[in-house]
């Protein structure tokens, strides 16, 4: 379907283009865990122990993740 699709490429190799539609889920995946593991750790590093699970606790997460992806230019 992609290859058929116009706003590809047609002379791009079949597995060139797989390779390239991996490489990008890969990256995407990478860099979801990179800001799962930054919020976590700005969460570990307040003074005041925020138990994860608590509803305090989804909301910091939350925060900090949508800063770490804004950040990085990904919101």
């Amino acid at each position: 379907m992609l290859v058929q699709d116009r706003h590809v490429d047609p002379l791009l190799p079949e597995e060139r283009l797989l390779r390239e539609i991996k490489r990008t889920i890969t990256d995407e995946l990478k860099f979801d865990d990179e800001a799962d593991e930054a919020a976590r750790r700005i969460i570990q590093s307040l003074s005041r122990k925020v138990p994860e699970g608590s509803p305090e606790w989804d909301v910091l997460y939350r925060k900090y993740r949508n800063e770490e992806m804004r950040r990085r230019k990904k919101i």
